[in-house]
């Protein structure tokens, strides 16, 4: 099975690149190039067309050492490392729920990894060479250190004197490691790293200082102005033509009319028939976008369910951005994993034979017809905005589990029934 899947994944990747040509990657490339070689990381152009970089300098410098190389070996070994992401991240968002019904783990990973690379996201994120993944793992890995500190916290409530019986703790720097790693202390450096590298999750930190998580708020904003603070001894002049023009260049990468926009400034622009979208039906359409989905994302981390909340924070985003591309919907495959998940515990949860007929239907078709939408790929869902009203939609209408996650086992012992029965009213 994990041959077969090797093979499958190393066809896909070859697919992948023979369509999209690693567009992406090979003007990040020239770019960075011309970087080294003395000219401005911005100045670049692609020839015959109007694209530019849109990087940020940490990014440029994470994939400096693939410019040495021709770029179809340097297209392979990013996909590579965004397959190996994607695969973690599925052990995240997947495992709680195999082990929920009872199923092994790595089969319903394996299975959850390879649907998800046949998605319209996933494979233009290898074709085009980009490292939307790469930021997807880095994010979903805060949810392993959230779960790891809900667990700490359970212990700490109801082992106190556990915890205050140790009288000579190991202060080694090994013991330490473990500790950080095994308390999620380390809760928002993922965050933070991927809002260095790219401008979006940011979101993240304000979703994170929203629900008074402010220990994983300030670790990602700690992280995040170390990182800047560092490139900007690296390279003062790009940091800041990046902070100061390149990123408030909206259109640096493709017009924001393009096809491929599938976010509400895309859309609006395409209906009005601008280049660009107004910028006062915008704002007030993308605050109230964005206000939806951080209230329902404070709801559903209320509720328990930490993965919910960071996929509606990430929909929210994708929605009021002003450019989406295709392979920055990555966050809809988490989406459409929540909906068949929901549509099971309702069907398991119903009790009467009638009602359990059709229990979860409606969220069953819908994790169906989403999934359709995501292999369909740019040439239908684009061509009638299907995957920006998708966005919409699910950032309005996405359900949570009650409980779900982070999974906080009961540690209370369980009453056991006693032996004798009790008498009636006693």
């Amino acid at each position: 099975m994990v041959a077969l899947g090797g093979l499958g994944a190393l066809a896909i990747i070859t697919l992948s690149l023979h369509r999209y040509g690693l567009s992406t990657l090979s003007v990040d490339l020239a770019a960075i190039r011309g970087w080294t070689a003395g000219d401005g990381l911005y100045d670049y152009q692609a020839p015959g067309g109007e694209t530019r970089a849109a990087l940020s300098p940490a990014l440029a410098l994470l994939l400096a050492p693939l410019a040495v190389l021709p770029l179809p070996a340097a297209g392979s070994l990013l996909a590579l490392a965004s397959v190996a992401a994607l695969v973690l991240a599925s052990v995240v968002l997947a495992g709680p729920i195999a082990r929920r019904y009872g199923h092994r783990r790595a089969m319903v990973v394996l299975t959850i990894a390879a649907l998800a690379m046949l998605t319209s996201p996933v494979r233009a994120t290898l074709g085009l060479g980009r490292t939307d993944l790469l930021l997807f793992g880095l994010v979903v890995a805060d949810l392993v250190a959230l779960r790891r500190a809900a667990w700490t916290r359970s212990r700490a409530t109801w082992w106190p004197a556990r915890r205050a019986s140790r009288t000579l703790p190991d202060r080694s720097l090994r013991h330490r490691l473990r500790r950080v790693w095994a308390t999620g202390a380390w809760a928002g450096a993922g965050t933070g790293l991927a809002t260095a590298l790219a401008a979006a999750p940011v979101l993240f930190i304000g979703y994170l200082l929203l629900t008074r998580q402010r220990r994983a708020a300030l670790t990602a904003l700690a992280t995040a102005a170390t990182v800047t603070l560092g490139m900007l001894l690296l390279a003062p002049d790009e940091t800041l033509t990046w902070y100061g023009t390149a990123l408030w260049e909206l259109d640096r990468a493709a017009p924001i009319s393009t096809p491929d926009n599938q976010s509400l400034a895309g859309v609006l622009a395409r209906l009005y028939g601008f280049s660009a979208p107004p910028v006062l039906v915008w704002f007030s359409f993308g605050v109230l976008v964005l206000a939806v989905g951080l209230i329902r994302a404070r709801s559903a981390h209320a509720d328990g369910d930490e993965i919910a909340a960071f996929t509606l924070v990430a929909l929210t985003c994708a929605v009021a951005g002003p450019v989406t591309g295709q392979a920055e919907t990555v966050w809809l495959i988490p989406a459409v994993l929540i909906l068949a998940d929901t549509a099971t515990r309702r069907r398991l949860s119903a009790r009467l034979p009638r009602s359990a007929r059709f229990a979860g239907a409606g969220f069953a078709v819908a994790a169906l017809l989403g999934y359709g939408l995501l292999v369909a790929g740019p040439l239908w869902a684009y061509g009638w905005n299907a995957t920006a009203l998708a966005l919409i939609v699910l950032v309005n209408a996405l359900p949570w589990r009650y409980g779900s996650a982070p999974a906080i086992p009961e540690l209370r012992p369980a009453k056991k029934p006693a032996a004798i029965p009790v008498p009636r009213g006693g």
